[in-house]
């Protein structure tokens, strides 16, 4: 069937969810491209930046246990104004983890102020972020036949490759021009713009009034009714029994060392070593 016929209403979304990823990586990597600057301002240590980038990745890590479950029970348009909002609102907290650390050092934390308050960022955009993936993944569900998801999944998600690209080509000119406060302030203020994007034009797509009956009817060509449950639920245990789920892992396992040790650590490498 043409596409003009059809409609395109669908690579709207898409193109939504490509900026919303995009946005994510930004907000993750500003801290790593400051921190040679912050480093010397508050004479931190490898260790210290090792514990505030591991926050993160912990807190990363348990939040995507939950982040599925809870797009689920209260919708892709909610869950994903949520978790943009309170990623958003964790990148911009690091312009303030002096004052935040110092009241957490009052509580009897332990550590010097300026780690604890960037570790309690960290945890919060860390919180936001998980969400990501999962909602786009659902989005492109919805509003894409299975014939085509792979595709559109493959453009959102090349949205963390132009985020990488576009951190160092702006987050330094800020930090420099109006202060590296600034930096986590603008870059984490684009979430709420995106926010305002997708309440306008997002919705299910047998609720969007922009979208066509022939659209429609498109994106749920090939889409399958859903079984009602049967028998008990599946454990999370018996994945393990799957060699997909190995092989994934294994995958993530060999790859995601080195994509994390560019996010996070290329730039204190290059500084220390040229």
């Amino acid at each position: 069937m043409n596409q003009q016929v059809i409609g395109k209403y669908r690579w709207t979304i898409c193109a939504l969810l490509f900026f919303a990823t995009t946005v994510n990586y930004l907000d993750r990597q500003v801290l790593s491209l400051l921190a040679p600057a912050l480093s010397k301002e508050f004479g931190w240590t490898n260790t210290d930046y090792a514990n505030i980038t591991a926050v993160f990745q912990f807190g990363y890590a348990i939040s995507m246990l939950f982040a599925g479950r809870f797009i689920d029970a209260i919708g892709t348009k909610r869950a994903f104004i949520i978790a943009v909002a309170v990623w958003s609102l964790g990148a911009m907290m690091h312009a303030f983890s002096v004052p935040i650390g110092g009241v957490l050092v009052a509580l009897g934390i332990g550590l010097p102020v300026s780690v604890v308050g960037f570790m309690a960022s960290r945890a919060v955009l860390a919180l936001g972020e998980a969400a990501n993936f999962p909602a786009a993944i659902k989005a492109t569900a919805e509003y894409f036949p299975k014939k085509e998801r792979s595709f559109a999944t493959g453009i959102f998600n090349s949205g963390a490759n132009i985020g990488a690209i576009l951190a160092p080509l702006t987050v330094p000119w800020i930090a420099v021009t109006w202060g590296w406060q600034m930096a986590f302030i603008a870059i984490g203020a684009v979430g709420f713009l995106w926010i305002v994007l997708w309440v306008i034009f997002y919705d299910t797509p047998e609720r969007q009034r922009r979208l066509g009956a022939a659209e429609l009817a498109y994106i749920d060509s090939d889409r399958e009714p859903e079984a009602p449950p049967q028998g008990a639920k599946v454990s999370w245990f018996r994945l393990f029994g799957y060699r997909q789920t190995w092989a994934f892992a294994m995958g993530k396992f060999l790859t995601d060392g080195v994509w994390w040790f560019y996010l996070f650590w290329l730039p204190k490498y290059l500084s220390s070593q040229y």
